[in-house]
């Protein structure tokens, strides 16, 4: 592989994201083919070109589908609203092109299983934009973890909260809608549930609640319609390795910005982490001397990799983007055949099945195997 033409469809949030990691993978890593940034896709060609210019991409079009069609490019990244993940992906993956999607797969259980099925037939790479689990944190309670520091453990407790639709007067947009899934379900409960499988493995049993603070929300037309989605959610689950858990997402809790707190428990001491802290996590350990016994506080630094990558220096501190350009490193590491840190679609179907039984839960109310 001497070098990857990069095909980007959609710029928001997370489409420039996307292009910071594909234009700082090599600089960080170093141990990457060339990136050529071949072709950006938007809503209309005068928008692609725009954001182009300033991505640095080579060619811009209005049409994802003439981007898919480019023979110089090689991967996708896929930053449009969910309701459009399925289709693209599967073109792309049709097209021969490797695939990096943000989350979740697809709202409808179905696509989700169609993607799948095309990447399956395709022998193509396919991830999905679980950066979360790339923070170096995060790896490291994973290898404390496996080397049975907290015994075994018997629940865990994880929450992610925001306050960007608080307000009980924003206006009505395409979130609100029931194309867009099931609303923090699937929106933040995957990220929930990426963690959880890293960490701990697969969801055997699920009870969920859902709840809507706002049943209407403002137009822009001055009227007022109603809200599809659930934007507050609470789940019990049973994991397959016998652990009891308890997950909570609520996408209208004000003064929460991006918070995604893990508290896991064992027969040996705890772990607590925080997103809003990303630096750093509290470790308690009885194998420490009863009379000092309490949480320390663990910094990330140079010897928690990658993150000598990015800074030599410990304490510093790394932040939300770089989480995707780890992610991107190990994409590009999947696409050369080399084990990845990455979840795929082949290990995302579990977290959309995950989620398809906390949906079924909440409509039936009652426990749902996954």
């Amino acid at each position: 592989m001497q070098d990857i033409g990069v095909g980007l469809i959609g710029t928001g949030y997370m489409g420039k994201c996307h292009a910071l990691a594909w234009n700082a993978v090599k600089p960080v890593f170093g141990d990457v083919p060339t990136i050529r940034l071949a072709h950006l896709a938007e809503t209309d060609d005068e928008l692609a070109r725009t954001r182009a210019d300033e991505f640095g991409f080579e060619r811009a079009s209005g049409d994802w589908r003439a981007l898919i069609a480019d023979p110089a490019v090689d991967v996708v990244s896929i930053t449009t609203p969910n309701r459009f993940h399925a289709e693209m992906a599967i073109a792309a993956l049709q097209a021969g092109k490797h695939v990096w999607c943000e989350k979740p797969m697809a709202p409808k259980p179905e696509d989700a299983e169609a993607m799948l099925a095309a990447v399956r037939a395709s022998g193509k790479v396919a991830i999905l934009g679980y950066n979360y689990i790339q923070n170096p944190a995060i790896r490291h309670i994973r290898a404390l973890l496996d080397e049975g520091a907290l015994g075994t453990v018997n629940h865990l407790r994880l929450e992610m909260d925001e306050d960007f639709m608080a307000d009980p007067d924003m206006p009505f947009m395409y979130r609100h809608e029931a194309s867009s899934g099931w609303g923090a379900l699937d929106d933040f409960g995957v990220h929930t549930l990426s963690l959880v499988s890293t960490l701990l493995g697969p969801v055997a049993r699920v009870m969920c609640d859902m709840a809507k603070p706002y049943e209407t929300r403002i137009t822009a037309d001055d009227g007022r319609r109603a809200v599809e989605v659930h934007d507050i959610a609470t789940v019990l689950v049973r994991l397959e390795g016998g652990a009891s858990g308890v997950i909570a997402l609520n996408r209208s809790a004000w003064g929460r910005k991006g918070r995604l707190a893990i508290q896991i428990f064992g027969s040996k001491g705890s772990i607590v982490y925080d997103q809003e802290r990303m630096n750093e996590f509290q470790l308690y350990s009885t194998a420490d001397r009863a009379s000092e016994q309490g949480f320390r506080t663990v910094l990330t630094a140079p010897h928690h990799a990658p993150y000598d990558r990015f800074v030599p220096a410990p304490g510093h501190g790394l932040g939300f983007n770089d989480l995707k350009i780890i992610e991107c490193r190990q994409l590009i590491g999947r696409m050369r055949g080399e084990p990845a840190a990455a979840i795929g679609f082949e290990e995302g179907i579990g977290i959309e099945r995950t989620v398809d039984a906390m949906a079924r839960s909440f409509r039936e109310g009652r426990w749902v195997d996954v």
